[in-house]
């Protein structure tokens, strides 16, 4: 474990996941604070964003985003009342996710709500928060991170229910034995991913599908 308390993080040799070097960035996640574009309302709003990865569901209240899902997960918020939709409510969220799945954005920086889980669940998502981009680290670091060698089993459940991924980078916590193990996207989604960060990391241009949002995970 580093000095600090924090994973200690390796790469990944299927991905090619560059390993941890000294300017690396991690992002800044601000729980509680006033949602950057928010209307000065209660309510909770929604919107999609077309991603590489497929169709994200954002959602959103007064204190920060809540949650992305992914095709096919989470609730069916294009079902629901038109009226709590609100793209440019979300556009900072929207934007941030363009930069990131351009190669230009290697950190967020957007105030979160992650209330809906317990004091546990929390420190495992900050300890995720931490991972630096283009790096890994295991379920059993992120436990030793946070004083809970005996929850490692937990802490997997934890990683698994991020409701925020890509923000808060679970696609980058793998299995002690360096196997990608699984993933709410999908382990295709948790592959491009890894991928994307490796590419961008090593100065490698990226393939011309992601510009074209036409990555076919499905």
């Amino acid at each position: 474990m580093r000095s600090g308390g924090r994973p200690v993080i390796g790469p990944v040799s299927k991905i090619r996941v560059r390993p941890v070097v000294h300017d690396v960035v991690t992002s800044r996640i601000a729980v509680g604070q006033r949602f950057i574009g928010m209307h000065e309302h209660t309510n909770t709003i929604w919107s999609t964003y077309e991603s590489p990865l497929g169709r994200l569901t954002l959602v959103a209240g007064p204190r920060g985003l809540r949650a992305i899902s992914f095709p096919g997960g989470g609730a069916p918020f294009e079902e629901r009342d038109e009226a709590t939709r609100d793209p440019g409510a979300l556009a900072e969220v929207t934007g941030q996710l363009d930069e990131y799945f351009s190669g230009v954005r290697r950190a967020f920086d957007l105030a979160l709500d992650l209330e809906q889980g317990t004091p546990f669940a929390r420190s495992v998502w900050a300890e995720i928060a931490r991972i630096p981009y283009g790096s890994t680290t295991s379920y059993g670091a992120i436990a030793r991170a946070i004083g809970r060698l005996d929850r490692v089993r937990a802490v997997g459940s934890a990683v698994g229910r991020t409701p925020v991924p890509i923000i808060v980078p679970c696609h980058r916590v793998i299995g002690t034995s360096g196997d990608l193990v699984g993933y709410g996207g999908g382990l295709g989604r948790k592959v491009a991913l890894l991928e994307l960060e490796s590419r961008v990391s090593g100065h490698e241009p990226l393939p011309a599908l992601w510009d074209a949002r036409q990555l076919a995970l499905l």
